[in-house]
């Protein structure tokens, strides 16, 4: 498909998942992109950002109203709530805002990819059935990424434009200040356990160390996306969008261990939300002593997701075979992918 007029709006644009596919779709070099987060960023050549509240409609609409140029509709914004209900009503209305605003005045929108995730399958409950498939049975709600999907094939219905729902593992990036991003919390922890002489420990759920796991490097991520959007045979489908490869902790902890010149001890259930609560003033001390860049210790880490992923005693990974029937055929190493994110974070002296 001829990319050369497109616009791409890309929603979330500060997140780990938006930042790699605002780079990417600049990599291309024939998309002109306008990023939409709350706090705003820094103009690029053919980008653009707009600051906005998604959650209120009337701002949406305000700031949104002259962009009638968006071919397609990137969608990767997300609000955390306490419960699984809670999220649904935030998480669902900026969607529809985003659409709202957009569809009624941008004449010529191409696609609309929403980004989900394995909640669809339930793997955030408990046990779930893998490989799983695109094609599973739902679960009983509340899932605000079912709710997403449902409203843009209902609006989809008689339209020319095509969605497509983009279901990644736990992401790998180097996005600062994400709810959900797992290398920089092993990244972070890590370097803690250096600086107090400690071995690195396996924090997680005893289980949890020996099964199946999977990761989605936020770079392919964003290929799958863009691939997804611009081919006509993968419209109005989900795929799941994986490495390629699986692992388990049981293996790769100790290789991590030795990136950092850690030795491991046996597992040792932590609740890290708690225990790391504390390291705010430790950590303002090791950006002194080795001269790291001055991030506050809060947006470095969200410890309440790491100890969610460490929790899972029970396989997790999905089918990821149809994107590759269809045409997508990148993958990436995942041990690799770690070290590549721990590189780029010591480059850019957020740890040690």
């Amino acid at each position: 498909m001829n990319t050369s007029n497109n616009t791409a709006l890309v929603v979330g644009a500060n997140g780990v998942i938006g930042t790699n596919l605002i780079e990417h779709l600049l990599s291309l070099g024939n998309w002109q992109v306008i990023g939409l987060s709350r706090k705003g960023g820094a103009p690029q050549p053919n980008l653009q950002h707009i600051a906005v509240d998604l959650l209120d409609e009337t701002d949406s609409k305000t700031k949104l109203s002259h962009l009638t140029q968006v071919t397609h509709i990137f969608y990767s914004a997300y609000q955390d709530r306490p419960t699984w209900a809670e999220l649904v009503p935030p998480n669902l209305s900026m969607l529809v805002n985003v659409v709202s605003a957009i569809e009624p005045i941008a004449q010529n929108l191409q696609h609309i990819s929403l980004m989900q995730g394995y909640k669809v399958y339930g793997a955030h409950l408990g046990p779930f059935k893998t490989p799983a498939k695109e094609s599973d049975a739902g679960h009983m709600p509340p899932e605000f990424n079912v709710d997403q999907q449902a409203y843009l094939m209902a609006q989809q219905k008689g339209k020319p434009w095509t969605w497509s729902a983009i279901r990644p593992s736990v992401v790998g990036g180097t996005a600062l200040g994400n709810p959900m991003n797992l290398a920089l919390n092993i990244a972070v922890y890590a370097s803690i356990s250096k600086e107090l002489g400690l071995p690195l420990r396996f924090p997680g759920k005893p289980g949890a160390y020996d099964k199946l796991m999977e990761m989605t490097d936020a770079g392919l991520l964003a290929k799958a996306t863009i691939w997804a959007a611009t081919t006509p045979t993968a419209a109005n489908q989900a795929f799941n969008i994986t490495n390629g490869d699986l692992f388990r902790w049981n293996d790769l902890w100790p290789k991590i261990a030795a990136y950092f010149g850690l030795t491991v001890a046996p597992s040792l259930p932590m609740h890290l939300e708690t225990i790391m609560a504390d390291k705010g003033a430790l950590w303002q001390s090791m950006q002194e002593k080795h001269g790291l860049a001055a991030h506050d210790y809060g947006i470095l880490a969200n410890w309440g997701f790491a100890d969610f992923v460490f929790s899972w005693d029970y396989d997790f990974f999905a089918d990821g075979s149809k994107a590759r029937r269809l045409g997508f055929h990148e993958y990436v190493d995942t041990e690799e992918m770690f070290y590549q994110l721990f590189d780029t974070l010591r480059a850019r002296k957020v740890i040690p």
